[in-house]
């Protein structure tokens, strides 16, 4: 399945395929093959994630050397989520970083690594605010990130908020916005609810009335994302990162909706 979603992927000629990391080792040196097999077998250039969740910094600095040796030199710098769980207090790993900026840093330390971050359109679970979320994304590009992915999100609203709180800090690098077509209703409510995200109480209605017919579900959820998308563009976003969760159906009709040409994997 992972490797037909590549293939079918890869004849978008995307600028990037984004690959999740597997924290405190349980899928990390997994994670660095299939990253590199990515690098090495196919026309695409992968991301490689990095967290700093369950890694000391001698631990980070073997992986990211793991990654250099197997050709991929993009890598996305994230602090991670608690490994006790979003409703638990973040604690670093013993000798480990807290921040990712730290993390930013460090691999810029490494070698001549492109580093991309993560930004929030609704702002951080841990933000007090939106300004002081726009304000970490400025020192992260200080430290040394080029480009910033952003969480999925359902408003454009956010992201236009997004880029103009950033930018009054300082923030000139592409934030790239990140869209997940609906595929299935309470999978959607529950990645929003980890991340922190909201679904719109409106969207949730318009899938809910519709929600026992779940070839429905993912026209709509075409549907939305492809205009979604086009608002995105109109406003000037950098380009635009699906979060395909190893499935690329729906990404690849959002692509076709908006006239970028049909596919043919």
């Amino acid at each position: 399945m992972l490797w037909q979603t590549v293939r079918e992927i890869e004849a978008l000629k995307p600028t990037f395929v984004s690959v999740t990391y597997g924290a405190g080792g349980s899928t990390r040196d997994r994670t660095v093959r299939l990253t590199g097999e990515i690098a090495g077998e196919t026309t695409l250039t992968p991301v490689a994630h990095l967290t700093c969740v369950g890694a000391s910094r001698d631990e980070l600095c073997y992986v990211v050397g793991q990654y250099a040796a197997e050709g991929v030199n993009t890598m996305l710098a994230l602090r991670g989520d608690p490994p006790t769980g979003l409703d638990t207090p973040w604690r670093p790993h013993p000798g480990g970083l807290d921040h990712a900026v730290q993390l930013v840093e460090l691999i810029r330390s490494l070698g001549t690594f492109s580093v991309g971050v993560a930004a929030f359109p609704e702002g951080h679970p841990e933000s007090t605010d939106l300004d002081q979320d726009a304000r970490v994304l400025a020192m992260k590009q200080q430290a040394g990130a080029e480009f910033a992915i952003t969480q999925m999100f359902f408003r454009v609203e956010d992201y236009e908020r997004l880029m103009e709180t950033s930018a009054a800090h300082g923030c000139t690098m592409p934030i790239v916005p990140g869209i997940i077509p609906v595929t299935n209703v309470s999978q959607i409510e529950r990645f929003a609810a980890l991340q922190g995200s909201a679904f719109p109480t409106d969207l949730a209605e318009r899938f809910g009335r519709i929600a026992d017919d779940p070839d429905a579900v993912v026209a709509m959820g075409i549907d939305v994302a492809a205009e979604m998308c086009q608002r995105l563009l109109d406003l000037g976003a950098p380009g635009l990162h699906f979060y395909t969760l190893n499935r690329s159906h729906s990404t690849i009709e959002v692509y076709e909706a908006l006239g970028l040409g049909a596919i043919t994997p």
